[in-house]
């Protein structure tokens, strides 16, 4: 288990499971014709996506300057969220 959090791996395994999620999501909308479109999976996913990138960057001594980068994108993606929620 340490290797795999040393590595960075645990991270790309968490990336996966977020594209997995995404699959499922627009799986379901075309086979039920219902659910989150397009857009809204981007707004939901989007957040978590970046945090993990900031995360896989500091657990494999990636550049310093890029933690911040995906931390900054996490927080505007978050925002446009919020944003597109508060407008419905």
């Amino acid at each position: 288990m340490e290797a795999l959090v040393a590595s960075g791996a645990v991270a790309d395994l968490i990336l996966a499971c977020l594209v997995l999620e995404a699959i499922a999501l627009l799986a379901w909308r075309r086979w039920r014709g219902t659910g989150p479109t397009i857009p809204d999976i981007l707004a939901l996913l989007l957040p978590g996506a970046f945090l993990v990138l900031a995360l896989r960057v500091a657990l494999t001594g990636g550049p310093w300057p890029l933690i911040p980068a995906a931390l900054s994108a996490a927080l505007v993606a978050h925002l446009a969220d919020l944003s597109r929620r508060f407008r419905r």
